[in-house]
């Protein structure tokens, strides 16, 4: 059925040419080897990076232990607002150290809402664009390093409600605070309906 080769030359012409297949399978292989170890290196490294910014994101929370609201027009006729919004703020437990000057405050009330950025240390600089840290324990006030460190992050409510000069009384507002891995904190501010003769009230 099947011719028998005789020849020597034939023979070895027939060997060379099944070596050479062989050798392009192998190399063949070898290409497709690493291609995919490559590619899964990739992904591995896609995953690692995917699974710490996520990690972070959940586990990075800033607490708001304690908010207060400054009162003005205290001796005026005209009607009583809250003018600033003190928020004393810690890192909570399990928390990584939190950059003050990468976080974002995104403020919402009835009439507006706004997008506050870093600016500064002094009350001063705070403005309808811009929010203010002051620490309370230590010096520290740009980031949140440790769970006994306190930093008053302050909001100028009387330069975002320009209208009204701040927040009336029984208004409410949303302040969300945003870190740098993108984990969030959202704080509901409510406005006692009197004010009293207090220059400063819980909210």
């Amino acid at each position: 059925m099947f011719e028998a080769i005789t020849d020597n030359d034939e023979r070895g012409q027939v060997g060379i040419g099944t070596l050479i297949v062989f050798i392009a399978m192998v190399l063949v292989a070898a290409i497709a080897a690493g291609v995919l170890i490559n590619t899964a290196g990739v992904l591995q490294s896609q995953a690692s990076d995917t699974g710490s910014e996520t990690q972070e994101e959940v586990a990075n929370q800033i607490d708001v232990v304690h908010a207060v609201g400054n009162v003005s027009n205290l001796d005026a006729d005209t009607p009583q607002e809250i003018d600033r919004l003190n928020l004393t703020i810690k890192k909570s437990a399990g928390s990584n150290a939190i950059d003050l000057k990468s976080t974002t405050v995104h403020y919402t009330s009835d009439d507006n809402s706004v997008t506050l950025t870093r600016n500064g240390s002094a009350l001063s600089n705070a403005d309808g664009t811009h929010f203010v840290t002051n620490a309370v324990s230590g010096t520290q006030h740009a980031s949140l390093t440790s769970m006994d460190q306190r930093v008053i992050l302050t909001i100028d409510t009387s330069a975002i409600e320009n209208t009204k000069g701040g927040l009336l009384g029984g208004s409410d507002a949303t302040v969300k605070i945003v870190d740098q891995s993108g984990a969030q904190y959202t704080y509901g501010v409510k406005v006692p309906s009197t004010f009293g003769n207090k220059d400063v009230v819980m909210v």
